[in-house]
């Protein structure tokens, strides 16, 4: 083969299929800053040990031209996943969207929200009146700070592509994708899938005097 052929036709192979990943600017924030935002150094110590259920990372998936979106949460302990339809990729309709699943969830399972940055999350205050859970913030360009939905968001692209439109999937679908997912045994959880964890975790919050160790 052609020198630097076969590494090409290797990278193609991976998951992500890049040699390496780009800074989204050089130094600057060029997305503005969020008003009265809680930064993610500031959240409750059960939130950062993934002993506690209830506490989420959440994401946009963006379509071609960034006129389609997907919304993304995964739940910290369990690994559990949920994908919410969203008419494009406004504040007002994340606020909507996020707002619609995060209550669907079981009240005990329901207790924050770790996010980056994006704009989409403008009206975080409405969505935490809304729903009663506290948005955190990661640093700027600080992707590791939500490992669980960086991870997850390669697996999601498996099924939703970059570069397509994202508003051909209605809800049930997206949930379709979310079931195998949650479904698909994890290394982490000794080859449980996250539904078993996810449940086994409810489970245990709603018997009486319970607590999760």
């Amino acid at each position: 083969m052609p020198k630097g052929e076969l590494r090409k036709d290797l990278i193609a192979c991976l998951r992500r299929a890049k040699s390496k990943r780009m800074p989204r600017s050089r130094g600057e924030d060029r997305r503005g800053q969020m008003p009265d935002l809680l930064s993610i150094h500031v959240r409750p110590p059960e939130a950062n040990d993934r002993a506690f259920p209830g506490h989420w990372e959440g994401d946009l998936i963006k379509g071609a031209g960034n006129r389609s979106a997907v919304g993304v949460l995964v739940e910290r302990s369990s690994r559990l996943v949920m994908l919410i339809k969203l008419a494009d990729a406004t504040a007002a309709s994340a606020l909507e969207g996020f707002t619609a699943k995060l209550r669907s969830i079981a009240e005990p399972m329901r207790q924050t929200l770790t996010y980056d940055q994006g704009k989409e999350m403008a009206r975080h205050a409405e969505l935490t009146a809304n729903t009663g859970v506290m948005v955190y913030f990661c640093d700027p360009h600080s992707p590791w700070q939500r490992a669980s939905c960086e991870n997850t968001n390669g697996l999601i692209r498996q099924y939703l592509p970059k570069g397509t439109d994202l508003s051909v999937h209605s809800q049930a679908q997206l949930d379709a994708i979310a079931d195998l997912l949650n479904n698909r045994p994890r290394a982490v959880h000794g080859f449980y899938p996250p539904i078993v964890v996810y449940q086994a975790m409810l489970d245990k919050l709603n018997q009486p005097n319970s607590s999760i160790q």
